[in-house]
């Protein structure tokens, strides 16, 4: 079985932790996913087999994209249909006035995360004080959101929008802050990841369509996902952990040995080192 990633599209009510385990059991080797998605949500879950997760961090195009549905007039612990949902404020705002607000939420703004999310308090776990009944507070983070895009009404409460945004970013959050925006309460009922960096729904393999005997087929080459240059070095004694005098500027690139792509080189002063590899 060789190393790289296999795109799932992930189903809604499942964890993501699953889908990990079930690649992990197809393939036979460690595994882990590149972000979270909620059991509510489903779309794009890159998994990464073998070694391949030690790449996550140089792919440099880490935007996401989501599409949503929030229903207005509602509210909920966990910002979402899956939580305790009540009534505390019937209004729905207008299209014009979601995307003239929709509009001003865009930029690097900060975002409070949910209280139910993998977000640690003094080493716990944010949901796992919520259950506990524990009061806390989750202090705002920066976040990336690029474009929200109102795409029509689904119901008479309802509004489904395509996001872009950063990772890291909280899409409960946003029905939360735009429906606040808005003088309103909102909840997600429905989320479904669209992309994931360099990873594509209309790429992605339904989970339930991956077998023992096909995983492999569907599991890409872990090179063709890292947009870095390649560094040729002549000197093998790189590949033991010996910095070597290289002309290339200051910064991160692919290197190859004589079985391909072997890892991650930095060049710091015209001295190249293996940073990070696959073997």
């Amino acid at each position: 079985m060789k190393q790289g990633f296999v795109n799932v599209d992930k189903p809604s009510g499942v964890s993501s932790g699953f889908v990990v385990n079930r690649v992990k059991k197809l393939c036979g080797m460690p595994c882990g996913h590149m972000g979270t998605l909620d059991p509510l949500a489903s779309g794009v879950l890159p998994v990464a087999v073998g070694n391949a997760a030690r790449l996550f961090d140089y792919m440099l195009h880490k935007k996401k994209q989501y599409v949503a549905v929030f229903r207005f007039g509602v509210r909920s612990d966990t910002f979402d249909s899956a939580g305790t949902v009540t009534c505390v404020n019937a209004r729905v705002p207008g299209e014009s006035e979601l995307r003239e607000q929709a509009a001003a939420m865009t930029g690097r703004v900060m975002q409070v995360p949910p209280r139910y999310s993998a977000k640690s308090v003094n080493g716990r776990r944010g949901y796992q004080l919520a259950r506990e009944g524990k009061d806390f507070e989750l202090p705002p983070k920066e976040v990336q959101i690029d474009r929200i895009e109102l795409l029509g009404r689904v119901a008479p409460d309802s509004y489904r929008f395509r996001i872009d945004c950063g990772a890291g970013t909280y899409i409960r959050s946003i029905a939360r802050d735009l429906a606040a925006a808005c003088g309103a309460d909102a909840i997600m009922t429905e989320l479904v990841r669209t992309r994931s960096g360099p990873f594509l729904l209309e790429d992605a393999v339904p989970l339930d369509m991956l077998t023992a005997e096909n995983v492999q087929g569907f599991t890409a080459d872990t090179e063709m996902f890292v947009d870095l240059p390649l560094i040729c070095v002549a000197d093998a004694h790189i590949f033991n952990g010996l910095p070597q005098q290289t002309d290339e500027p200051d910064g991160l690139y692919r290197i190859h040995d004589r079985n391909g792509f072997y890892g991650i080189a930095e060049v710091s002063g015209h001295m190249a080192k293996i940073k990070t590899k696959l073997c």
